[in-house]
């Protein structure tokens, strides 16, 4: 167990598994050939570790293959929200006195579980959530990350100073205390890493928590929810809850007893959840706290002095990767005129090389999530059309499952649609500036501020670019996705969300509050 601050720089991001390596690729497919014997099993609700098993029911598809199901959740009702709520409050007695090196220590353990088991819980991403091979392998690695990274955390929040001065006949300590119970709302799109960063940040600063999943996404969910089981993490700590927002996510966010929300999700629903915890319930004795990433329309801006090659392959990884199917996809990119046309047919002649199919056959581009996500994204490609001119895609691919082939549209104007509301899909805008600055100025204009990335080679502009480009992460020449817990703390401005900087130190103090106690002699 690791206990002294000196340990703490042992944390290293998990490496990703090596699929250049046949064998790994045999284990992969053997893993995703078992869990096929697993398809249409049931998951519980889970309250205090009594497992509940419901007549209604969520149903898990497969998006690549539309007509089969992954399997089946219990679906949680009020009253069972209720239970779980004073569960969670009871349990949360017992286990804020728990040592925070204890709490950190099954964070520890669920993290060696998960490497043992990472082939396993792929293949559940591959076809629960229609990942390829490389990104449901980096997402278990993220999750790896996350239980590592905030284990030592906690360790080093309990023997931090906080930089307090002394006087003569006192000693001062300022210690971080948990605020009590807290509902987790994760999303879809990394049904393991986000679920698993949201739910233990909050367990291992000793709070307990109420975990709603996402319904595209239930299964993934609970293999999570069996590991913390396996590792011994107490009954209540962790209450297993699917079930409808309208029936029991508002019910929760809106009880005097919930104490903060932890939510990964659209703006529509952050700020709909941020109005309900807003409203002070009555017999509730705290200002609930929401720690909110709702999403982005973020934008790679590329001056003439740069590198165009490592550009393209920047824009094509950021906009097309997953489907486009992340809150840091760069969706806009905004390139100066003198270089526009190179660089646009560059991008164009990199989309068209990808490859299409199946997440079990290992192709770039996979399935968007649903059929929801599928009639959105097409509706959004039919309004560029209008707003734009098309030159890649623009129509759906295999009708086994939600394809959509990677769209791109020129010349789109800095206020058009698809220049501003999030599409979430495989769909990137591209519009011409006159010279870097104005570039700056289009990137700029959006209601979101997550994520970024700048081309350039030139320092003056650099320095000007990371001075002026508003946003939580912003990038140089390199491409705008694929930010490593505890390398780039995660989180946006304006509409992104709350800026909590997920995978970062500072992230523990948003499930804490600080007491300072004085002692004098």
């Amino acid at each position: 167990m690791l206990t002294t601050l000196n340990k703490l720089d042992t944390f290293k991001s998990e490496p990703n598994t090596d699929f250049s390596n046949n064998k790994e690729v045999e284990a992969l497919k053997d893993a995703i050939a078992s869990f096929r014997e697993q398809l249409g099993e049931t998951c519980p609700v889970v309250i205090g570790g009594e497992k509940i098993f419901t007549e209604d029911k969520i149903t898990s598809i497969n998006p690549g293959t539309k007509r089969e199901v992954v399997g089946y959740s219990s679906k949680a009702n009020r009253e069972m929200a209720e239970r779980a709520l004073q569960t969670a409050f009871k349990t949360f007695d017992t286990w804020k006195k728990t040592a925070a090196a204890d709490r950190a220590d099954y964070l520890f353990k669920a993290a060696e579980l998960m490497r043992k088991r990472r082939h396993e819980l792929s293949a559940v991403l591959i076809i629960e959530s229609g990942k390829n091979y490389e990104e449901a392998d980096a997402e278990v690695s993220e999750a790896i990350d996350f239980l590592e990274f905030y284990g030592r955390s906690m360790i080093q929040l309990e023997e931090d100073t906080h930089q307090l001065k002394s006087i003569p006949d006192e000693t001062n300590k300022l210690k971080y205390i948990p605020l009590g119970v807290g509902f987790i709302v994760p999303p879809w799109n990394f049904p393991l890493a986000i679920c698993v960063g949201l739910t233990v940040s909050s367990v291992v600063t000793g709070n307990t928590t109420l975990l709603k999943p996402a319904s595209n996404t239930t299964i993934i969910a609970y293999k999570f929810f069996e590991i913390m089981e396996t590792i011994g993490l107490p009954d209540g700590v962790i209450n297993f809850i699917p079930g409808d927002s309208s029936e029991i996510g508002d019910y929760i966010t809106g009880h005097p007893q919930t104490r903060f929300v932890s939510f990964t999700g659209s703006k529509d629903v952050g700020l709909h959840i941020n109005e309900l915890a807003g409203k002070t319930a009555k017999g509730q004795k705290w200002i609930k706290r929401v720690n909110a990433e709702m999403g982005g329309k973020d934008g790679i801006v590329i001056d003439e002095t740069a590198d165009l090659v490592s550009a393209a392959k920047a824009i094509v990884q950021s906009a097309f990767s997953f489907q486009g199917q992340k809150c840091s996809a760069g969706s806009r990119a905004i390139i100066v005129e003198s270089v526009y046309d190179n660089l646009v047919e560059k991008i164009v002649n990199l989309t068209k090389e990808l490859s299409i199919g199946n997440g079990e056959d290992n192709h770039f581009i996979g399935p968007v999530i649903d059929e929801k996500a599928y009639k959105s994204i097409l509706n959004y490609i039919e309004i560029g059309r209008k707003e734009a001119k098309l030159v890649v895609g623009g129509d759906a691919g295999m009708e086994e499952g939600f394809y959509i082939n990677p769209t791109i549209f020129v010349d789109a104007d800095q206020d058009s649609t698809i220049m501003q509301e999030e599409i979430f899909g495989p769909v990137l805008a591209i519009a011409k500036a006159r010279d870097w600055e104005h570039a700056i100025e289009i990137y700029n204009n959006t209601n979101y501020g997550l994520t970024g990335a700048f081309f350039s080679t030139d320092e003056t502009r650099i320095e000007l670019a990371i001075e002026r480009m508003y946003c939580g992460n912003l990038y140089v020449n390199r491409n705008c996705t694929g930010a490593l817990v505890g390398v780039h703390p995660f989180g946006g401005f304006n509409l992104s969300g709350t800026d909590s900087k997920a995978g970062g130190y500072d992230y523990l103090k948003l499930f804490s509050q600080g007491k300072l106690y004085t002692v004098k002699h």
